[in-house]
């Protein structure tokens, strides 16, 4: 995996380009968002998540499908079961994953933010898979983008409390640190 900062493009994971997104007012990168999500909830490896983000959702085939349909969101990249990455929107653009949300004082995360989606729930732990593929990730965006830091990794709770709970209370901070830590030490 090797991402191009000009381009905003990783190599090495798979594209599947979502229309769901625009320009960044500022070209400002500096904020990571860890989310979750299965289509249907709690199914894995469906690949709707996938057609979610193209806007193209079978809405007949899940009474779920039929409430979501009609939203035009997307992240820069989901982090499947297996450890599999996906790519939506170039890191240059904004993709619309943080919705209402602020951080540190400043409103609209999407302007300045990259949204990392990994297939899961709230209540269910993420695989070790999903962790090694986070950690390679994030460890080139925080060397393509210096304004991001290890300190400016959040969840979607955090950005949107009291409407999101996304990665809940399964997702392992402590181990998605340590792992980046082992790269700042050289280990």
């Amino acid at each position: 995996m090797q991402l191009d900062p000009d381009s905003g493009w990783c190599d090495g994971v798979r594209h599947c380009p979502s229309p769901n997104c625009n320009a960044r007012p500022l070209g400002e990168i500096s904020l990571l968002v860890i989310h979750n999500i299965s289509l249907p909830p709690g199914q894995f490896g469906t690949g709707r998540v996938q057609q979610f983000f193209q806007n193209c959702l079978p809405v007949d085939e899940h009474p779920y499908f039929a409430g979501i349909a009609q939203l035009t969101v997307s992240a820069h990249f989901l982090i499947e079961r297996d450890g599999g990455v996906t790519q939506f929107v170039s890191c240059a653009e904004r993709a619309w994953h943080a919705g209402v949300s602020s951080y540190a004082g400043r409103e609209n995360c999407n302007d300045f933010s990259i949204g990392i989606e990994l297939e899961g729930t709230d209540d269910l732990p993420f695989t070790d898979a999903q962790y090694q593929a986070l950690v390679e990730l994030t460890r080139q965006l925080l060397r393509a983008y210096p304004q991001m830091s290890v300190e400016r990794i959040c969840g979607h709770s955090d950005i949107a409390p009291g409407r999101k709970t996304d990665p809940g209370p399964c997702f392992d901070w402590p181990r998605l640190r340590a792992g980046l830590q082992c790269e700042e030490s050289g280990t």
